[in-house]
């Protein structure tokens, strides 16, 4: 068997990245790893290079057209987590799924959220404030405020939103779970989208999930298992990425001395949140595989139809190529051409509403609670060593 390096690599700190990646992209090719699942990939770590394959036609998605067998699908995780989802598709069914949805994640729709955003960030805090300090920021603030914003979008009842945080918790676990169990919470998860689309049809509502079932695109229409595995995308795209990344970013700002610039000067939180994004990748490393469609050359070396590709974020988010200084987090830093929501084809979908909540937390946080700290020393945080999404344990705060 070939011997290759494994990945992850490992790292010293829960938000920043292994030296080792570092390295690779200072060697400039691609880099052969092996995972903890499936077949060995190649990985990418420079900024153009990136770009290209996230957005060259020469990589797909879907591993069935690549011939690739699910079990053979490079990985972290047991299981994909988006399998048969937006997320796993290429054209043309991905084109046509995405034009279903794309219109409720305009940066203009998404700004009409921004006020009912606030509301709830208000009240989550009231709450958190009124049981006193320490309080753990992740489940006072970090995990409600996007399951409450996605779950209102999509028509979701309050009764069962937890039941939406388990099932997301369960499918971006790294844990060793087997397949047929992965399998049984996403057949669960369908199941129950599946009746509350059906309640939809009897009863039409004006949430996401009612406008997926009785819009036509140029005559077409969704099928029941569209709709709840577009829903399954769009819960897992739009809850995780803002209840992981509010307590990585408030650790962050705070182990660094930056929340204290930013209640001096709250101007800086569009930056801030565009900075913080750079440095702190959602996905613990590397990405979702792609898979080589068609030969085409990366970095010097020639990839075959086949082949799978990771790409490193972090790495490339950290190019000095396209980002000067860029192992310094500059929270006022300008020009911030990163890739934290992807690029190209399957640029995530909800990056609009995502900028939107983090930009309302973080300004809900420093005005309401200036003198924000760490009620623990920053190396006494514990940290989720196995998720395929990064994020801290608790975070326990005062102020």
């Amino acid at each position: 068997m070939e011997k290759l390096p494994e990945f992850p690599f490992p790292a010293d700190h829960s938000l920043r990245p292994s030296p080792l990646l570092a390295d690779a992209r200072a060697g400039g090719a691609p880099v052969r790893v092996r995972l903890g699942y499936g077949d060995p990939a190649w990985l990418v770590t420079r900024y153009e290079d990136a770009r290209t394959v996230l957005s060259s036609p020469a990589f797909g998605r879907d591993h069935e057209r690549a011939g690739i067998p699910a079990d053979r699908i490079a990985g972290m995780t047991p299981a994909d987590p988006t399998s048969r989802t937006l997320l796993s598709e290429d054209p043309p069914d991905h084109t046509r799924l995405r034009r279903f949805v794309y219109r409720t994640f305009t940066p203009r729709r998404v700004e009409a959220l921004r006020p009912g955003t606030e509301r709830i960030a208000g009240r989550l805090l009231d709450a958190m404030v009124g049981s006193g300090a320490p309080a753990d920021l992740v489940e006072g603030f970090g995990l409600p405020l996007p399951i409450q914003v996605i779950c209102d979008l999509l028509g979701v009842p309050v009764a069962d939103r937890a039941r939406f945080t388990g099932w997301a918790d369960g499918l971006l676990s790294t844990d060793d779970r087997p397949l047929a169990e992965i399998g049984a919470d996403i057949d669960e998860m369908n199941g129950y989208l599946a009746d509350l689309a059906a309640t939809r049809v009897e009863h039409p509502t004006e949430d996401l999930i009612g406008s997926l079932v009785r819009e036509r695109v140029e005559g077409d229409r969704l099928t029941e298992e569209e709709v709840s595995n577009l829903v399954r995308a769009i819960l897992i795209a739009g809850f995780e990425t803002t209840a992981s990344q509010v307590p990585n970013f408030v650790y962050l700002l705070l182990e660094g001395g930056d929340y204290a610039r930013i209640v001096a000067d709250p101007g800086l939180v569009p930056t801030a949140v565009e900075e913080l994004l750079r440095c702190v990748p959602l996905i613990a490393q590397g990405s979702l595989t792609r898979f080589v469609l068609e030969e085409v050359e990366v970095g010097g070396v020639m990839l075959r139809p086949g082949d799978q590709v990771l790409v490193e974020l972090a790495a490339a988010n950290r190019d000095t190529v396209a980002f000067p200084a860029s192992d310094t987090m500059d929270i006022a830093r300008e020009a911030n051409p990163h890739i934290a929501f992807g690029h190209g084809l399957h640029r995530c979908l909800g990056a609009s509403l995502a900028r939107m909540e983090l930009q309302v937390a973080l300004s809900a946080l420093v005005a309401r609670l200036p003198g924000l700290r760490l009620a623990v020393p920053p190396g006494e945080v514990p940290w989720h060593a196995d998720r395929f999404v990064r994020r801290p344990k608790e975070l326990l705060v005062t102020w």
